[in-house]
């Protein structure tokens, strides 16, 4: 009985009414559950949004773009803009006319805008169709980059979510430079001055009014206002952003309805990031990206890379290519070419033709093709030599020698007798070249060359010392830099440096420096090896004053014709042959033509720099420990007996060969000093075999020769008298009718 009263006056201070009966709890409950709501929805979408650094990006995902050292694009892949303008560069008129058509509110709103969607829907209402849209600027650009193009509302709150984190990280003037560079409008074109491409063939500095209107119409739907595909309804579109132009003030009446009368005319260009320039160079990039950045990012990012290719130097490339392709190509019966060059100082590549038309065949001959590189080897032997401590005037004899089994043979077929190594090197005497490395040894010499740059297996072979290893172009240029660098050995490369989406570089090129060889070692060679430009077999790459040093090389029945030179600024590799290793008619005199080509123009304004002296020869000490090869068996014949008997015997063996191959080879190529007018012979070979299994060969009465050089001296061509060999003791031969044929350009 006493507790009635008190619940009357509970009841009367609730007003009768429970708690849960009352509307405002309701409203109250309804409005922090709202809030909540709002709030959870928020952090929802927000953990599904790029994180805020990644709201500077400027390029789209899943795109490439490849640039040459000047930062012209060789080459772009995925939807990628050709042109990224600066915001000052493009005309006022037609970030205006952007500006009317989609997000006329762009400079109030921070980046979504109730009072667009309202009165867009507003005026598709009247029209009874969809011509204006709610999406600002800022909304479409977070699409582009960040969105994909579903319609479901989730993807619309993300996207008003990300435009106002947009809007607080970006100012208005960066949103619409974005904006301008990556919005696609139709044909392949992305972008403002891709678009201005396309349709007109013209920058955007030069479009009209009328043209610019245009471009900007196609922003809505691209296909549906393509002035290429529907002109009508380009032009409806083009005068309704010029309505809008005048309505805002942009322009005046007599502006407007002088761009109205304009016709609509087209001069339509294919989008210029379809072109790929060096393809050879962009394809070999490509293919090093995954060394220096993870797959993932790869397939999704996009991506920017800097490259050090100069396409000044690449055009003079192509063209010297071109040319011995087309000259001394069709005589000499070689099809494809390939050339590359290095900065030796600090490995970039500068140029690099990979072969004839990438487009009908996209292998690379500098950085796929494995072939022997005949004489250029000699270089490591010589380079191994001298660096144990021997003189470039220690001395060899240069006579019949077989050794395990193994004969090497001069490709004249003749014999010098005694000859020092500077001699040997600038005739490049077969015979002389297989005693070195007997004396250095195959450890040192494979060392030697692998550190200085050679990257395929080299097998400790007597003919290694005549090129019997395959190596590919590039490491075999990039080897020879490193006399060029007195010593020091740089990692080839293409990449600067790689920069990510929003312009930051993920990763810079940083390759050191390595010593292969010491200083005076690669200046002795050096100074041999110019001997062999100024004296011997390629004379042809002479640069007037400019000091020029490299090595020609020619593998078996001329299937391979090299030169590897070098000026203290550049080192560039020509290789001349064909695909399926059929012989050629030609010389390494021809390559070294090939790199004169190159090489005049591209050294041109370049200074003039001097290869240091040839460092005192007395008292100097070694710094490889040679390893002498000590063989089974060695042969040495009477020199005077061989030349009478053994020569001539081997002519006349030859000469009784098959009459095909006597017509494949009718001109012979010999070593000799200065310049001669060059013929061709026919080159014997036989399998080789590894030193381990010399016992079982030096038991057998079969040698084996091998007369792996040729490197004549230059064809008449290049404009320099011709001189028979000096020891031969024969007098000039007539040229033949195949010489007085041969084409003089």
């Amino acid at each position: 009985m006493k507790i009635l009263p008190s619940r009357m006056k509970t009841n009367q201070a609730t007003g009768g009414k429970p708690l849960y009966r009352r509307l405002w709890f309701w409203a109250g409950l309804g409005v922090g559950g709202g809030i909540v709501a709002l709030i959870y929805g928020i952090s929802l979408i927000d953990r599904t949004l790029p994180d805020q650094a990644e709201l500077n990006a400027v390029l789209r995902e899943q795109t490439l773009t490849i640039k040459a050292s000047d930062g012209t694009i060789l080459q772009q892949q995925g939807e990628a803009t050709r042109e990224q303008l600066k915001l000052e560069q493009i005309p006022d008129n037609l970030k205006k006319a952007f500006i009317a058509s989609e997000d006329r509110r762009f400079r109030q709103h921070n980046g979504f805008d109730p009072q667009g969607i309202v009165r867009a829907g507003l005026n598709n209402l009247r029209s009874q169709g969809v011509v204006e849209g709610g999406s600002t600027i800022t909304q479409q650009l977070t699409r582009i980059l960040f969105l994909k193009q579903e319609q479901t509302i989730w993807r619309k709150l993300k996207e008003v979510r990300l435009a106002q984190k947009m809007e607080h990280e970006l100012t208005k003037d960066q949103i619409l430079e974005r904006y301008l560079n990556l919005v696609y409008l139709g044909g392949g074109a992305y972008g403002v001055a891709d678009a201005a491409w396309v349709y007109f063939s013209k920058s955007p500095d030069q479009l009209t009014l009328a043209e610019m209107a245009t471009i900007a119409g196609l922003a809505p739907a691209p296909s549906l206002y393509a002035p290429d595909k529907n002109p009508e309804a380009a032009i409806r579109r083009r005068n309704l952003v010029l309505q809008r132009m005048q309505e805002d003030g942009v322009i005046t009446p007599e502006q407007r309805q002088a761009a109205l009368q304009e016709s609509l005319t087209l001069k339509s260009s294919l989008p210029k990031r379809v072109q790929v320039e060096s393809p050879y160079f962009t394809s070999y990039i490509q293919k090093e990206l995954p060394k220096y950045v993870p797959a993932k990012v790869l397939a999704s990012e996009g991506l920017v890379v800097e490259t050090t290719l100069n396409p000044a130097w690449q055009k003079v490339a192509e063209e010297a290519v071109a040319k011995t392709l087309r000259n001394q190509g069709r005589w000499e019966n070689f099809k494809q070419a390939a050339m590359v060059a290095i900065d030796p100082r600090s490995g970039e590549i500068k140029a690099m033709v990979g072969g004839k038309d990438f487009g009908k065949n996209q292998f690379n001959r500098v950085t796929q093709a494995q072939r022997q590189p005949g004489s250029t080897f000699k270089g490591f032997v010589y380079a191994t030599a001298i660096a144990s401590g021997k003189s470039p005037y220690d001395s060899y004899e240069d006579a019949p020698f077989v050794v395990d089994g193994y004969e090497p043979k001069n490709y004249s077929e003749r014999f010098r007798g005694s000859m020092n190594i500077r001699d040997a090197l600038t005739r490049s005497i077969n015979i002389i070249a297989v005693k070195v490395l007997i004396d250095v040894g195959f450890t040192p010499t494979i060392k030697l060359a692998h550190d200085m740059g050679i990257k395929s297996e080299l097998k400790p072979t007597y003919s290694l010392a005549l090129g019997s290893n395959e190596v590919n172009l590039l490491e075999l240029t990039s080897a020879y830099g490193s006399f060029a660098t007195q010593g020091l050995h740089t990692e080839p490369h293409g990449i600067t440096r790689i920069l990510n989406r929003q312009g930051k570089v993920i990763w810079s090129a940083n390759f050191k420096s390595k010593r292969a060889l010491d200083a005076d070692s690669a200046a002795i060679m050096t100074w041999m090896l110019r001997n062999v430009v100024e004296e011997g077999t390629g004379a042809a790459a002479q640069l007037g004053e400019r000091p020029v040093a490299g090595k020609t090389g020619t593998s078996d029945e001329a299937r391979d014709l090299w030169f590897i030179g070098y000026i203290p600024q550049m080192v560039t590799g020509v290789w001349l042959g064909n695909d399926d290793n059929r012989p050629t008619y030609g010389s390494s005199g021809s390559a070294a033509y090939t790199w004169h080509e190159f090489m005049e123009k591209a050294a041109e304004g370049m200074p003039v720099e001097k290869f240091p002296k040839r460092p005192k020869l007395e008292g100097r000490k070694g710094t490889i420990k040679a390893q002498s090869i000590k063989p089974k068996q060695v042969l040495n014949r009477s020199l005077s007996s061989d030349n009478d008997s053994e020569g001539e015997s081997a002519r006349n063996s030859e000469e009784s060969g098959s009459s095909r191959r006597r017509r494949r080879r009718s001109y012979s190529q010999e070593e000799q000093q200065s310049n001669y007018t060059p013929r061709r012979r026919r080159r014997d070979r036989s399998e080789e075999s590894n030193s381990s299994n010399s016992s079982s060969e030096s038991s057998t009465p079969r040698r084996r020769s091998r007369r792996v050089e040729s490197d004549s001296p230059p064809p008449p061509r290049t404009r320099r008298s011709s001189s028979p060999d000096n020891n031969s003791g024969s007098s000039s031969p007539q040229p033949s009718w195949r010489e007085r044929l041969r084409p003089s350009n």
